[in-house]
């Protein structure tokens, strides 16, 4: 990239091409090896004492990244290391009882409590401008947290969120008759079953094995701590508050959705889309955890919006921040999306990548996208 700068005169719509470099969507496929983004996992301790664990890598736009119910961080890997590849620093948050993050007291057992939590590791970490993203229960969460942050927040991405006028008349439904928990508890597992490609595709089936080895080994050892965040859920208040938020504050929202979600169902997606005048992509065939699935798809739909309204997102929140560089560098734009000597940076992975062999390119699923 040049350096050259735009005159001070020009104003501040400017062209800026856009820094961040998205995959070929049509590149063929890798045999040889590849180089693959290290990911460091560490656990922090915020000024009130309380332990998270944050997975970091890369360097660029912060993307913050939120896991879903009974998982972590770490288990989107895969996803993660890709979407590095396309220059963001990747910060994955392990949500208050989950991963390496201690759990909340009794008295902060809301949705708003653990969004809230979220806020304080963004703040914590230094990150000033911010893309954030969700699966399921992080989306809720992560909704939340914009809603109160949206003049820090470049854009949402919504991952098969519990979000929407359609999810919010479930819970209610939940409350008044708990058997149909059990349905949605049942259908969840059905779906968590064919997320292993344990046939279609061996390879990758055996990597997010691997992966699911230590989240599972942790919930058999304290199992305990899954009944807060889902007593919490339960007990949530209507989304549609933060929803409302975000769309009144012009903060883009992208609700990412599988067409064949059994426990949370795209008309959620699309109420979603509808209520914060979103855009809405729906992934064919796609269950609750297609993200887990196969990690090619996630990155493969965001290097699209990259080139669409997430990118025109991102360049206006550098203007907006006073970058004038026609062709900004990863320096310039950290500069204006981190605080000065931000703890973030301690955390960033060392060493040279790792290169694998035989990693596959093009997503597995289709998609298409409604503006």
């Amino acid at each position: 990239m040049g350096v050259n700068e735009i005159d001070e005169s020009e104003s501040l719509e400017s062209e800026i091409f856009d820094p961040i470099e998205g995959p070929v969507l049509n590149e063929p496929l890798a045999p040889e090896a590849i180089e693959v983004p290290r990911l460091a996992r560490h656990e922090i301790t915020l000024d009130d004492g309380h332990r998270v664990g944050v997975t970091v890598a890369g360097k660029g736009v912060p993307l913050v990244v939120v896991h879903g119910f009974s998982v972590e961080g770490f288990l989107y890997a895969q996803s993660l290391s890709r979407l590095v590849k396309m220059g963001f620093r990747v910060i994955a948050i392990d949500t208050a009882g989950h991963g390496a993050t201690q759990g909340l007291p009794l008295s902060g057992q809301s949705l708003n409590d653990y969004a809230d939590l979220l806020g304080r590791v963004i703040d914590e970490l230094g990150i000033d401008r911010f893309v954030v993203a969700g699966h399921s229960m992080g989306g809720q969460l992560i909704t939340r947290m914009a809603a109160t942050r949206p003049e820090r927040v470049i854009g949402v991405v919504l991952i098969d969120a519990i979000v929407g006028d359609t999810w919010d008349m479930m819970v209610q439904l939940f409350r008044v008759a708990p058997p149909l928990l059990g349905v949605l508890s049942g259908l969840l597992l059905v779906d968590s079953l064919t997320v292993m490609p344990t046939f279609s595709d061996p390879v990758q089936a055996t990597k997010l094995f691997r992966l699911l080895v230590p989240t599972v080994a942790g919930h058999m050892i304290q199992p305990w701590r899954l009944l807060g965040p889902m007593w919490t859920i339960l007990r949530s208040r209507s989304s549609r508050y933060a929803l409302d938020a975000l769309l009144e504050n012009n903060v883009p929202v992208f609700v990412l959705h599988g067409s064949r979600d059994l426990g949370v169902p795209h008309r959620t997606a699309r109420d979603t889309a509808r209520r914060t005048e979103g855009v809405l992509v729906t992934i064919e065939g796609g269950g609750h955890s297609w993200i887990l699935r196969d990690p090619e798809t996630l990155p493969a739909v965001i290097a699209e919006l990259l080139a669409a309204e997430l990118g025109e997102s991102i360049r206006s929140s550098l203007r907006s921040a006073g970058l004038r560089r026609k062709y900004p560098t990863i320096q310039d734009v950290e500069r204006v999306c981190y605080m000065p000597d931000a703890r973030i940076f301690s955390l960033s992975p060392s060493g040279q990548p790792s290169k694998v062999v035989g990693r596959h390119r093009r997503p597995k699923y289709t998609w298409h996208t409604e503006r």
